[in-house]
């Protein structure tokens, strides 16, 4: 499987642990790399797909001038959308709070946005997955945010955490997706490549 990858090396550019065990998951060998202070803002005039889409091609980009040739990055970006409003990853708990309660009771989509890159290419997708939320109580979300702390997550929740065990009523589209990434279009992808 994915025998036209042998000739990269792979490197996820990537630091949430879900990514990690989600690229695991498709026994691919990698290697994780990290450039600190990378900008994940957008122009105000993107929206959708667009906004992940954007910001996976920045932290490409940011790799690209240490790209060997041999190598193949991994980047991407996560957004939650509610009503045309953006939500990512919230500043403090009041935030993750407040992002809860505008998903609490409807539903939402969440966009990730992957970039892949090596020396002579580069290929930028983005998967979209509905999700559905039950009405959560104060109690809950507080429970929640106390709890599992998720000023790392777009949205404020992790979908394979406790809120989502409790929470989702509903979801269209890749679960995986929800994670971080997703892991069965960035395989067809990487068959393509």
């Amino acid at each position: 499987m994915l025998e036209n990858l042998k000739r990269y090396h792979i490197k996820l550019a990537s630091n949430s642990p879900r990514r990690r065990e989600l690229l695991s998951g498709l026994g691919i060998d990698y290697e994780v790399q990290l450039l600190p202070g990378i900008d994940e803002s957008y122009p105000a005039t993107l929206a959708g797909e667009d906004i992940p889409c954007y910001i996976a091609r920045e932290k490409a980009e940011a790799y690209r001038p240490q790209l060997q040739p041999d190598e193949l990055i991994i980047t991407a970006d996560t957004v939650v959308c509610v009503d045309g409003e953006v939500l990512g990853k919230p500043a403090d708990e009041a935030e993750a709070r407040n992002m809860l309660r505008k998903l609490s009771g409807r539903s939402h989509e969440v966009i990730t946005g992957v970039c892949l890159t090596s020396a002579d290419r580069q290929r930028t997708f983005a998967a979209v997955t509905e999700v559905t939320f039950d009405r959560l109580t104060e109690e809950e979300i507080d429970w929640y945010v106390s709890h599992y702390r998720p000023l790392d997550k777009a949205g404020a929740y992790g979908v394979q955490e406790w809120i989502g065990f409790i929470g989702v009523t509903g979801l269209k589209g890749s679960y995986f997706n929800v994670m971080g990434l997703p892991v069965q279009r960035l395989y067809k992808e990487l068959c393509a490549w």
